[in-house]
């Protein structure tokens, strides 16, 4: 991967930290503000879901950021990528459910029907991503598989020579 590549990456992974901290410190009370006429357990229940969808987009903002580290020293095909790649799949998992439970949310109340599905069809999407993000790693996998494969056959070839 090019370094200017490695470079715009990172530029739009901090804008995105950046935007979602102010979401969360800014943006967030304003929301429980506006919910004041609902059920207290509804404001909780809303909130609690954004803020660990944030939190779900932060932690795999991070693990991306570590792994462009990896990639720019040319070690993310290491048994150490594993832990960052399995923490975006299980945080892109979890934001997919973040999505269901939203939809399961607003389903009963005066939610128009449409944005529920449009809700549920996002989680659905997530959860897509989340699969891709699988593929990626049994890919990761097989790289490292045969890098060690490779290493062996030179070093069999090293004691031929």
């Amino acid at each position: 991967m090019g370094k200017l590549t490695i470079i715009a990456l990172r530029v739009v992974i901090a804008l995105c930290l950046v935007g979602s901290l102010f979401v969360q410190v800014v943006l967030v009370p304003l929301f429980w503000v506006d919910l004041e006429g609902e059920a207290l357990w509804g404001r909780i229940t809303l909130v609690v879901i954004i803020v660990l969808g944030i939190l779900t987009m932060q932690v795999s903002a991070i693990c991306i950021w570590q792994l462009l580290s990896m990639v720019r020293k040319g070690s993310v095909f290491s048994n150490a990528a594993f832990r960052y790649v399995d923490v975006v799949f299980g945080a892109v998992a979890t934001a997919s459910v973040l999505f269901f439970i939203l939809a399961a949310v607003l389903a009963p109340g005066g939610t128009a029907p449409g944005i529920v599905g449009l809700i549920g069809g996002l989680g659905l999407a997530v959860a897509g991503v989340a699969l891709v993000v699988l593929v990626l790693r049994m890919l990761l996998e097989q790289a490292l598989a045969r890098e060690v494969e490779a290493e062996h056959l030179r070093s069999e070839l090293d004691e031929v020579i």
